[in-house]
């Protein structure tokens, strides 16, 4: 079983070994830390680096989680992931998908972005920018897929839909979708909508108003909106 942030840097928030600690145990996990262990050994470069891993579950409690957006991967491009999905470091230049999101926040909302990709503040907010896998090997787009990630994190959000309530889920394009099946729209709130590729975005996430939908909702329940703005 992993040790907690407080006790190594990187290590799984302790509110979230709480509800997490025993996939540590599960055959799956001991299969993904072998093969990250070869990939290194071979000389492999994995993204993000190992203490930034787990940073979405570092930066968002189990308990402070108000809003889940379910990405699929890390970036594989040096420099870019840092453990937050659709996020990169300050200075780092905006993907496509984030530049669509940009866009539709500043529609939605009438607000200007400052070009920063850093959205650790959104994390800071009760923002869980899951990714479905948690690492990449560089200029592989999709190489840690079927390893055993998608199973933690699935752990990840059945848990956050059977011990919580009231949450947002938001899920864009159909792999997203896929993966939030599983949640109760009885007791939290489901937006879906394509993702915001360039392939996709205008085909309906464009104009999608979920900002400020989330921001409803939040209010609805007496709960300080999300300052979306960076």
């Amino acid at each position: 079983m992993l040790m907690t942030s407080t006790e190594k840097p990187g290590q799984l928030d302790p509110t979230w070994q709480a509800v997490l600690g025993a996939e540590f145990d599960q055959p799956y996990m001991h299969s993904l830390k072998a093969f990250l262990q070869q990939e290194k050994a071979a000389g492999k470069t994995i993204f993000p680096p190992g203490p930034l891993i787990f940073n979405a579950f570092n930066h968002t409690p189990f308990d402070k989680v108000r809003v889940v957006i379910i990405g699929q991967d890390p970036y594989h491009g040096p420099g870019q992931a840092h453990g937050l999905s659709f996020s990169v470091p300050a200075g780092v230049a905006l993907p496509p998908s984030l530049m669509n999101i940009f866009k539709e926040i500043e529609a939605d909302l009438g607000v200007r972005m400052s070009g920063s990709g850093d959205l650790t503040p959104w994390a800071d907010q009760g923002v869980l920018l899951l990714n479905a896998t948690l690492t990449v090997q560089m200029a592989n787009a999709g190489s840690h897929q079927n390893r055993g990630w998608e199973q933690f994190t699935d752990a990840a959000i059945a848990a956050l839909n059977a011990q919580r309530t009231g949450l947002v889920f938001v899920l864009w394009g159909s792999y997203a979708q896929k993966k939030g099946a599983m949640i109760d729209p009885n007791k939290h709130l489901v937006l879906k909508s394509v993702h915001p590729s360039p392939l996709s975005a205008h085909r309906g996430f464009f104009g999608n108003h979920q900002f400020s939908k989330i921001n409803d909702y939040l209010a609805a329940q007496g709960q300080a909106p999300i300052n979306w703005q960076l």
